[in-house]
């Protein structure tokens, strides 16, 4: 079969463009690749340097995660391996440090982009986020209350974020750091979870079961370490490809996460680049802050252990 080169930006050849980029999604291959093109000098910004992680789509398949780089990659596509614990090996991520990388990716049909608080060669993390995940059926003022509460801990911990929406249903309260390492940056969100949860524990929760968070907001503080975070201005795998976007504080109430798509952003999001511009300088972590959360158990250990103690209670109470 004839491979069709629609057109070559950058020395990337692209193909397909004005075919559908995957099933139920309702745009096209073109409609993708203009929008990392046009956001480039956005987006590449967040990427470079950092192994990068993509959610990729094909007509007919379900989307799928991609971290190892593909075969027949060009020679000027940059990886680093990194050791994956779960599957013991090495995985080689792509590094995407410049617009011709970019746009190879999204000629491989990479829609989501997502990467670590951490570049190569770095020895901690430059940044910490809290996920705001609403329960199924949640209106959107209920995101907005939870995300007011992470702002009134931050503030009493003499920190400040900024926050985007995750392009899906919640947003990403997002906090740069500096001069601390991993398990501390992990301990400190743990921490802000927890203060946040109990100002409002009415509106939100850190209970990682679902079917314990009694329909609240869940304050999701697992994404340390080598957990990673969907990019500003990444779009997601949904119909219509909505974009992770930057929001000011003050306008949170007035978006939706849908409101800002591949077809929108451009007009949106407006001239330079929000997202830097929102973002604080890299604060330090407070020590009693770190302190606490090194009290509180990691959420997927604690709902694991848990689980096992409820597994044990059925065994030894035996059939109803």
């Amino acid at each position: 079969m004839t491979t069709v080169v629609d057109e070559e930006r950058d020395g990337v050849r692209l193909t397909s463009l004005d075919a559908p980029l995957g099933d139920g999604l309702g745009v096209t291959k073109r409609e993708l690749v203009d929008h990392l093109d046009a956001h480039a000098d956005r987006l590449v910004p967040r990427l470079s340097g950092r192994p990068l992680s993509v959610v990729r789509v094909r007509p007919g398949q379900a989307p799928f995660m991609q971290k190892n780089v593909v075969k027949g990659a060009p020679g000027w596509v940059r990886t680093t391996a990194i050791w994956a614990e779960a599957s013991r090996r090495e995985v080689h991520h792509v590094l995407c440090d410049d617009r011709r990388t970019l746009l190879w990716l999204g000629n491989q049909r990479a829609v989501e982009f997502h990467v670590p608080f951490w570049r190569v060669g770095d020895d901690g993390p430059d940044g910490i986020v809290l996920d705001l995940d609403p329960p199924e059926g949640a209106g959107w003022d209920s995101v907005v209350a939870a995300a007011g509460l992470v702002r009134r801990a931050l503030a009493d911990a003499g920190l400040s974020g900024a926050v985007k929406t995750s392009g899906a249903k919640g947003v990403h309260v997002v906090v740069p750091v500096r001069d601390t390492g991993f398990e501390d940056a992990a301990a400190a969100t743990r921490a802000l979870a927890a203060r946040a949860e109990r100002i409002g524990a009415d509106v939100a929760t850190t209970a990682y079961v679902k079917d314990e968070r009694g329909g609240k907001v869940f304050l999701d503080s697992t994404r340390a370490g080598g957990a990673t975070l969907v990019a500003a201005y990444s779009p997601r795998v949904r119909p219509g490809l909505p974009v992770s976007a930057p929001v000011a504080w003050d306008h949170l109430a007035d978006v939706r996460p849908g409101d800002v798509t591949v077809r929108t952003a451009g007009e949106r999001l407006g001239d330079g680049d929000p997202w830097a511009a929102a973002l604080p300088a890299p604060q330090r972590l407070p020590d009693d802050l770190v302190a606490e959360g090194h009290g509180i158990p990691v959420a997927r250990v604690a709902a694991m252990h848990a689980g096992l103690r409820r597994a044990r209670a059925r065994r030894q109470a035996g059939p109803p």
